[in-house]
């Protein structure tokens, strides 16, 4: 009998993404195998970023090697040790610099996607000034003595929020940042939705034009695409000015700065990735984290990739005693290898118990028939080397799929009779259960 304890929506989530060959936002922690090593590398900069640090960590891996699952696991884990976490995937609109906006597009996206453990899916923007504003209400009312209703309280609350916001007045912008929360604040006193709107959209980056801004909110700067990463540095320390640990940005799909055709535009974000990676480097900013997803092409291509450019070229390259295929998970490039078949044999036993709890039956397919599925699937392509979890995943689902809505038709059938001796199974099955307990996940 299935003795997996998996809630439905969990495993809707799981088995919708999979089949669709998407990283599931939830419930990751049930199909998780392997990636110890970088897992516990990232878990140490954490610790450094909540004790006011920062960090910045290039993920690459071919494509299928499990970079956005991987980016995914680490960002549930830090929402549920009270990180804020934002994540956007880049493209041709979204950029870290572009004449077009594509920089405002990608802050935009980061903020929409601005989540808590209380609020995982995102937009958790306004619940967080909520609860802060709420607390220091709460604060002045109990150490003042007044009430709800004294006409004291919007003053001395407006004071605590500039109090709060003084240490972040020696970084760019930080006074407007302030006089801005400062304006939500006085929205929410006199109940002015108005007002509270336009100080959510300026915090969001959707004002046009500083015009418009300085009549709204008083304000004589917007966030744009030449600022909004100076804007992100403040929001990491206000976060932690306001409890939480830090503000972790995931950003993926970093190919897409590589396959900018003009050369001027690729290098203004090259410039840009570099500014962020001296800032978490040299201490500059403060409890923020950033996690950048792209390919080795990405990375490492000479002519068009990051080592192209040779400020960064110089900072990521490894050094001589990690070139010899030892992997230095400490380092700001942390190299996914694809994962063995053995752990991708133990992916498909989680995925086969988890698609029978979601349906309702108990699971059939043996260690020997999925030993079977592998090595059909290997050599339907061919090479080792070109199996990826993504492809063994989607084929997996499809198979799972079949054989539950056709109950007439066999694996073998379907898979093919096996040809070669059985393996003997390996004892590997439990090889992983530690990893999430071991680190809370």
């Amino acid at each position: 009998m299935n003795s997996l304890k998996i809630p439905k929506r969990m495993t809707t989530a799981l088995v919708n993404s999979l089949t669709a060959g998407v990283v599931p936002r939830i419930g990751l922690e049930h199909i998780a195998v392997g990636r110890r090593p970088e897992v516990e590398a990232i878990l140490r900069d954490m610790d450094n970023i909540a004790e006011g640090g920062a960090a910045f960590k290039l993920i690459t891996g071919k494509f299928g090697s499990g970079k956005s699952f991987l980016l995914q696991i680490i960002r549930n884990y830090a929402m549920d040790r009270d990180f804020v976490v934002a994540d956007a995937d880049l493209s041709p609109e979204r950029r870290l610099v572009g004449t077009k906006g594509q920089g405002l597009a990608t802050y935009r996206e980061l903020m929409s996607h601005l989540s808590t453990k209380t609020r995982p899916d995102g937009g958790a923007l306004e619940i967080m000034l909520q609860k802060w504003i709420m607390t220091l209400q709460q604060a002045v009312m109990q150490e003042e003595g007044y009430g709800q209703g004294a006409p004291e309280l919007g003053g001395l609350v407006e004071q605590r929020i500039y109090t709060v916001a003084s240490g972040m007045r020696g970084l760019v912008h930080g006074f407007d940042f302030a006089k801005v929360l400062a304006s939500y604040w006085n929205g929410h006193l006199l109940a002015d939705d108005g007002l509270k709107q336009d100080a959510l959209r300026w915090l969001r980056g959707e004002f046009p034009t500083r015009t418009d801004a300085r009549k709204a909110l008083g304000v004589g700067v917007i966030i744009d695409d030449d600022n909004w990463y100076d804007y992100m540095k403040l929001w990491a320390e206000f976060t932690g000015a306001i409890g939480y640990k830090g503000l972790l940005l995931f950003i993926d799909e970093g190919v897409n700065l590589y396959k900018i055709t003009n050369s001027i535009s690729r290098q203004s974000n090259y410039e840009k990735l570099l500014t962020m990676f001296n800032d978490t480097m040299q201490g500059k900013a403060e409890r923020l984290g950033i996690f950048i997803g792209g390919t080795p092409q990405f990375v490492e291509d000479p002519r068009r990739g990051l080592f192209s450019y040779e400020a960064l070229r110089s900072r990521l390259v490894a050094g001589r005693y990690a070139e010899a295929g030892r992997n230095n998970f400490t380092g700001p490039i942390i190299a996914l290898d694809m994962l063995s078949h053995e752990e991708i044999l133990i992916l498909l036993q989680k995925l086969r118990d988890i698609h029978a709890l979601h349906y309702g039956y108990e699971a059939a397919l043996t260690q020997e028939q999925l030993v079977h599925f592998m090595e059909e699937a290997v050599n339907r392509l061919g090479a080792d080397e070109l199996l990826t979890a993504r492809e063994v995943v989607r084929d997996f689902m499809d198979l799972l799929h079949t054989l539950h809505q056709h109950q007439d038709v066999s694996f073998e059938k379907l898979v093919g009779e096996r040809t070669s001796r059985p393996a003997e199974p390996k004892d590997n099955e439990n090889e992983l259960d530690g990893f999430l307990a071991e680190f809370d996940l």
